[in-house]
């Protein structure tokens, strides 16, 4: 949540159902319980390390970093830390967003552009896919994502292609309007987003963003906001379900008071 970009004014907030939009007939509780059941976080055989601050802005990811050169950040604001980390580890780090000028904090491998990431490219947006190929023609090393876009994370991702989706070895996702989920047309929408996802890379760690709470209905609890960290199959060498929750890593996103990842999340 460390980042307060607004994209498409407000269109994607309209299209996922959030800020008291509701839309369609209500999602099955059964359907959305096989969805989470298949996001529940599995341990790869890396262990997750911290980078970022101690606080908003810093994420759980995989000890797998060795080999990936680029990153791709996509949403700014006023904390850079997780980027700078990257960058310390040897990452040119690919920043981008519409509402700022640059970075929270410059730095020699920072690449910054002033646009928001979508489904489309014009001179605001951009696709993933194309700017990529615009910063990195030809790459096909692996990569790392991290996308704190305030719910143009669905369209954005809708929009990528497979195989560029398959060059990020590690994905940090910040979802929101969860508990949508509840609502049968956004639903639709994130649960074709999550399927994509899952062909290639598997989930890791969830953080509940605590700044939010979650919202309760058959049996389940779905937290409003939450950072889910994608490890891709192909670098896991087992997937053992999580059981430990909080990890001793994370931290709170905000003063309020802590909010745990639901038992329905988790084995």
């Amino acid at each position: 949540m460390r980042k307060a970009t607004r994209q498409a004014g407000d269109v994607a907030v309209r299209m996922v159902g959030g800020a008291g939009y509701h839309v369609g007939s209500r999602a099955s509780t059964a359907d959305v319980r096989d969805l989470i059941d298949r996001l529940h976080p599995v341990h790869g055989g890396s262990d997750l390390v911290r980078l970022g601050p101690d606080a908003d802005g810093g994420y759980l990811v995989p000890d797998d970093l060795e080999g990936i050169t680029s990153a791709f950040s996509p949403g700014v604001s006023t904390e850079s830390g997780f980027e700078v980390d990257l960058a310390a580890r040897g990452m040119q780090v690919f920043l981008a967003d519409h509402s700022v000028e640059g970075p929270a904090q410059p730095h020699p491998q920072f690449v910054f552009d002033k646009r928001y990431v979508g489904s489309l490219t014009d001179d605001t947006f951009f696709t993933l896919s194309d700017w990529k190929n615009a910063r990195l023609p030809g790459d096909a090393g692996d990569l790392l994502l991290q996308m704190d876009v305030e719910g143009a994370e669905y369209e954005t991702l809708l929009a990528t292609p497979t195989e560029l989706l398959a060059q990020f070895r590690i994905m940090v996702i910040e979802f929101h309007y969860l508990h949508e989920l509840f609502s049968r047309s956004f639903f639709g929408i994130a649960s074709r987003v999550f399927d994509k996802l899952l062909q290639t890379h598997a989930v890791v760690h969830i953080h509940p963003n605590n700044c939010c709470g979650s919202v309760r209905s058959g049996g389940l609890e779905i937290p409003r906001i939450a950072e889910l960290t994608l490890h891709r199959r192909d670098r896991m060498s087992q997937a053992e379900p999580c059981r430990t929750f909080p990890h001793p890593l994370d931290r709170d996103n905000t003063a309020k008071p802590t909010l745990p990842l639901p038992a329905c999340w988790h084995a």
